[in-house]
């Protein structure tokens, strides 16, 4: 399983499942990061958190652990 953490900067992914349950996958797909959502890496802090994406024109941060729950292709 491939999480957008393990994904290296500037590369675009889709969004393949989204892990987790309640207010933390709420808070993901209030993101309007949900399956099927193309996903483009923009810059990842030097000890990985936040991981800095756009997502449907907009830039978003996520913590590490938040990026872990996102599975893509």
């Amino acid at each position: 399983m491939k999480t957008l953490k393990d994904i290296s900067v500037g590369s675009t992914v889709a969004v393949k499942k989204l892990h987790g349950e309640g207010a933390v996958k709420r808070r993901i797909m209030d993101m309007g990061i949900t399956k099927g959502t193309d996903v483009f890496i923009r810059k990842v802090a030097p000890l990985g958190d936040p991981v800095e994406i756009t997502v449907r024109g907009y830039e978003l941060s996520l913590r590490k652990a938040d990026a872990q729950m996102i599975e893509v292709m």
